[in-house]
């Protein structure tokens, strides 16, 4: 069994699981839609098992924070990180329009509970990411040697998708902070070629695959996969969206070859977010 780690997943609650935001979500087939239906009051424990159960060694967890509130608590993640803190890995969200409470809420995450990294989806905002209101954390990212992590491409809730488009917004921040490490989540379709273009331009900008199963990776993703950009693609879930083994079906029929399969469901992520073995 190939060392796997989920670049972006989230341990739900029924109020994330249920928002009337996802009702899109949950109209496909998916495990949001059934577990849902199943099992909105899933546990962390219940939820890993999941993860165990299909070959993921570890993962890294996102808090949720929106305009309305937390619906994913940094201290619901850190709770998990305690309990399981060889499997489970922090990544901080914080509200954005505070510029300094968020500040000092993401050192707290990072400082006494050993988060990794920051995600902000910017259609959740509303905002592209080079905002003014996202540049104390970049800063503090920086300054905190972890990882800002962001939604690129279209948004699958129904909020307008525009804040997701690489070029210009990502390519601005990438400028202005060359030290940063940027992961884009979701591949960035339908801007995936603007996407590719984006990493290799900027050393630090990466991107991971959560929310699309192997078998709809697009023909010019892949093709960068297993030349340039080998180092730069990490799978991802967006558990409860997906599961890994959604995820993974039809892996085998990208033909990476091992080096690059090796990078891709693991030694990336290890090396970007600065993980642990």
């Amino acid at each position: 069994m190939p060392d796997i780690i989920d670049a972006w997943m989230q341990l739900p609650n029924e109020r994330y699981l249920l928002d009337p935001m996802f009702d899109s979500l949950r109209r496909w087939p998916t495990a949001w839609k059934t577990i849902a239906q199943d099992n909105p009051g899933i546990t962390h424990r219940q939820a890993l098992e999941i993860f165990r159960s299909q070959g993921v060694s570890q993962v890294l967890a996102s808090a949720w924070w929106c305009p309305a509130g937390v619906m994913i608590s940094n201290d619901e993640v850190a709770a998990a990180v305690k309990a399981d803190p060889r499997r489970v890995v922090g990544i901080a969200s914080v509200d954005i329009t505070k510029p300094m409470e968020a500040v000092r809420e993401l050192r707290r995450c990072v400082k006494e509970h050993g988060f990794k990294g920051l995600r902000v989806l910017p259609w959740l905002w509303g905002l592209p990411p080079d905002d003014r209101r996202y540049y104390p954390l970049y800063a503090e990212c920086v300054e905190l040697d972890i990882a800002f992590c962001l939604q690129v491409g279209h948004a699958g809730p129904m909020r307008p998708s525009e804040p997701g488009r690489p070029i210009p917004y990502l390519d601005h921040v990438a400028h202005e902070f060359p030290e940063l490490r940027i992961v884009g989540g979701h591949i960035g379709f339908p801007w995936v070629n603007e996407m590719i273009s984006v990493m290799m331009k900027h050393p630090n900008v990466y991107v991971d695959t959560s929310a699309y199963k192997a078998s709809r990776f697009p023909r010019e993703f892949v093709d960068y996969m297993r030349g340039p950009g080998k180092r730069k693609v990490m799978f991802g879930t967006n558990f409860p969206m997906l599961t890994p083994e959604e995820c993974l079906a039809g892996l085998e029929t990208l033909d990476l070859g091992p080096e690059v399969q090796a990078l891709f469901l693991a030694e990336n992520a290890r090396r970007v977010f600065n993980l642990t073995t």
